[in-house]
């Protein structure tokens, strides 16, 4: 296609539609635009969010695993403290 030929159908459409509708399809194309990107980037905010909480019920599904010791902190501090028995 030459450049007439485009111009000639530009010059077709103007007279078909008129500048008013053609000013609200863009503007109608536009916003279609703009919507569809916010949905894109929703949509990966959402996808950031749910991994962010199954990592977050991973972590409370599986506590770190326990000491070598099984005993509780509390008693093994209580018997490192606690004065020797005298055997008098």
């Amino acid at each position: 296609m030459s450049i007439w030929h485009l111009v000639i159908l530009l010059v077709v459409v103007v007279v078909i539609f008129g500048t008013g509708k053609l000013r609200n399809v863009g503007s109608d194309l536009g916003a279609a635009i703009r919507d569809f990107k916010k949905g894109l980037n929703d949509k990966d905010e959402a996808h950031a969010e749910q991994a962010r909480r199954e990592e977050t019920e991973h972590l409370r599904a599986d506590p770190p695993p326990a000491r070598a010791d099984s005993r509780p902190a509390e008693s093994v501090r209580a018997e490192s403290h606690s004065e020797p028995l005298d055997p008098k």
